[in-house]
């Protein structure tokens, strides 16, 4: 088997000494290779050596700037640490590389959600879900993200599409219940839909909240 291949899968094991050998020896082979320095940085950053993964992520862009697994790879390293400008900065880059997948679109989406940007946000998140109709998780995100931009139609489609891939997603239900009474003015949707989110999650703070407000309003 290939050496990164199976160094992934140590990794995947928790075996890091084994995986540090591997993709060590790896780097020797093929020192040109930015492949093996780009899962080397994953081990480094897996067990906190964060400067030296940050370096291996960089070399790796060096070897190959066009790579735009390494600029996704440095871009979700960046992302986790918080370093949101700089994560920004390289998932443009493996979008702009080539890097025609789900997870490059649907991280690039967030981060600029994180930024307070969701019109920014939002055509990559729709690109995310049209690469993977399956992920429920990229959908309920393009559909918060159409709700910031005030495309409220839109947005209670794309969330009704959620709950009916994953009827456990509370805050699908929570949102869902803002948009019909807030956009649709149908308090009766809304209670529903709060009082499946507090059924899913009877913690949900917000939907209990969202619920406390409607009977308020009726008992005007």
């Amino acid at each position: 088997m290939d050496k990164n291949l199976q160094g992934i899968e140590y990794l995947q094991q928790g075996k890091v000494e084994e995986a540090l050998k591997l993709f060590s020896e790896r780097i020797e082979e093929a020192p040109n290779d930015p492949t093996a320095y780009i899962n080397f940085g994953h081990v480094l950053s897996a067990v906190g050596e964060l400067e030296r993964a940050e370096r291996f992520y960089k070399k790796a862009i060096e070897l190959d700037p066009a790579a735009g697994a390494a600029h996704y790879a440095i871009g979700t390293f960046y992302y986790e640490q918080e370093r949101l400008e700089e994560a920004c900065r390289e998932f443009e880059q493996a979008v702009k590389s080539g890097l025609e997948e789900s997870d490059a679109f649907f991280m690039l989406g967030m981060t600029l959600v994180q930024l307070d940007q969701p019109l920014l946000a939002l055509p990559y998140l729709q690109r995310a879900v049209e690469l993977n109709e399956a992920d429920t998780e990229a959908r309920f995100q393009f559909g918060l993200a159409l709700a910031q931009a005030k495309s409220y139609d839109e947005a209670i489609r794309q969330l009704e599409r959620v709950i009916e891939e994953d009827p456990g997603h509370a805050d699908a239900h929570y949102n869902l219940g803002v948009a019909y009474a807030g956009h649709l003015e149908d308090a009766e949707k809304a209670m529903t839909m709060f009082n499946r989110a507090l059924e899913i999650q009877p913690d949900h703070m917000l939907a209990g909240y969202g619920k406390k407000m409607i009977e308020k309003a009726k008992k005007k």
